[in-house]
């Protein structure tokens, strides 16, 4: 039944049909819509790409496990404040 698949005239068929349902005016904007889509499907997945591929200024060794060529800046130290709150004030200051 189905051995041949689509022939020239089912797909002429299709087209007039879809033609039919959304009108010649609304055609061009949906196929720019999706190019529009389509590229921004591919900056996405060249971006991942991007994103797996190993960044400049590292070596991948045989181990697989990414080490940084580039001198790493130490971080300044942090030193722990205490943070008083309206509550535990009152508190200190009832007790007095």
């Amino acid at each position: 039944m189905l051995r041949n698949g689509f022939e020239p005239w089912h797909l002429l068929v299709v087209l007039a049909v879809i033609i039919l349902l959304f009108g010649s005016k609304k055609l061009p904007d949906m196929a720019r819509g999706l190019g529009k889509s389509m590229r921004i499907l591919k900056a996405e997945t060249k971006a991942l790409r991007e994103d797996d591929a190993p960044a400049a200024g590292t070596t991948v060794p045989a181990d697989g496990t990414a080490q940084s060529t580039a001198t790493e800046q130490p971080r300044p130290a942090v030193t722990p404040t205490t943070v008083t709150t309206a509550a535990e004030a009152t508190k200190t200051t009832d007790k007095a």
